[in-house]
Parts: C-alpha cells; structure tokens; sequence
C-alpha cells in the first residue's frame, strides 16, 4: 500500500513546501511509492482530526508521521533494507547539523526576500491566515519585509559558501550520491523556486550547478510546471 504524504499547496498546484519537499526527497530515495493530497493551510486542522498541527505529515497504514524530520527518521527505521537516506552511520548527525545551519542562517533570509511573493501565489481561502500569522512572526506586514531584498542578496550568497565549497568538488553533500543532508539544504530553493520570480542564484555558481543536479534526481520529481526558471 502506499503512503499518503499531504502535502502543502498554493494556486497552481504549486507544492512550495520547503519541509514538504524534504520528504518527497526521502520518500523518493527510499524507492517507496507513495501518493500526495495537496493541502492548504486551512485544511492542516482537518487532518487526523487537528492532532496535527502542520504538514508533512505522512500516513503509512495505521501509522500517523508529522515533521520532515521525524519522518525522514521513521522511514531510515521502518524500512532498513531500502537505500539509507541518511547514507548509513553518522549521517544523522551531519543532517542534523545542516538542518540547524539551514533553519538558522538561511531560511529565515529567504523568508524576507520572498514571504509576498508567497502571499500572492497561495490559494485565496489560504491568504488572510498567512498575512497575519507572517505578519505576527517577522513583526510587520509582509509587503514590507520584502523591502531591500535586492541588498541583502549579498548576504545571502555569502552564507552559502560552506555549501559552495564542499559541491565544488563533488557532486553532492553526501559525496558521489546525494543523501538528507542535500534535501535539507535545497529545501529554500524548492521554496524560492516555486513561489518566487526574485533570482537567488547566478547561473555560474557552483550552488547552481548543485541545484539543478538536485532537481534531476529521480527522474526530475522536484521539477514543476510552475517553477521560476532560475
């Protein structure tokens, strides 16, 4: 039987979730079929009757998952023989520490370059939740966060630099083959890519490069008609 991953959708049936994205990764990389429900904010409340609270959340059989990390652990225990997503041991330790580079350095950036751009690609049913709940987490309306984004890019490019250095000399931050640790750290540019116009990266960036080898794994599933081509 399959697994039902809900999985977070704006208009479009942009599936822009960076921690949605994550498990479509590791579901991928296990070699486990499974399929999605595109779910809006508004409908997180309905799911396993509000126990919980955001999405990913998986269901395999009677087996209720939430958290892309908690299911990225789950999926490593519940199915050893498939390949390791985290690339056997000690690679939960490296992920966990891009995890905390990404959730600290990183996403919360991206967030201020394109939180509006999110806004205006969500389902309508889904906008005024956002609006206010970004609005309380970054302490202003969210058309004003996005101001001087084009200042801050700078900084954003400088912090990928421990990203840029390993995948300049190989393929992924797993080595020859990719593991969590990559997912996690391409999860803003699934983010930015679905939902934004605003160019992150410059085409001769290694990070690039990285990036669109991520975007071909598995037979170009994180690739969408509705990305930004950048």
């Amino acid at each position: 039987m399959a697994i039902t991953l809900y999985d977070l959708v704006g208009r479009d049936d942009r599936r822009f979730s960076s921690n949605c994205c994550k498990t479509v990764y590791a579901l991928a990389h296990k070699g486990l079929a499974f399929k999605t429900v595109p779910t809006r904010f508004i409908d997180i409340a309905e799911i396993r009757g509000g126990e919980l609270k955001t999405v990913p959340v998986i269901r395999d059989g009677d087996r209720w998952v939430g958290d892309s990390w908690n299911i990225a652990v789950y999926l490593e225990k519940t199915y050893p023989d498939e390949a390791s997503v985290f690339g056997g041991v000690g690679g939960i330790e490296h992920a966990r520490f891009v995890a905390q580079w990404n959730a600290s350095e990183i996403q919360p950036l991206v967030m201020t370059m394109i939180v509006n751009d999110i806004y205006q690609r969500l389902d309508p049913a889904d906008q005024p939740y956002f609006w206010e709940s970004r609005k309380k987490r970054l302490g202003r309306p969210i058309n004003e966060v996005v101001i001087g984004r084009e200042e801050r890019l700078p900084t954003f490019r400088a912090r990928l630099e421990p990203l840029r250095r390993v995948i300049s000399d190989q393929p992924f931050l797993g080595g020859a083959d990719p593991v969590y640790s990559d997912y996690l750290a391409m999860a803003p540019f699934i983010w930015g890519r679905r939902m934004s116009p605003f160019t992150l990266l410059e085409s001769d960036d290694p990070v690039y490069a990285w990036v669109h080898r991520c975007l071909d794994l598995y037979g170009g599933l994180m690739r969408h008609k509705t990305d930004f081509d950048w």
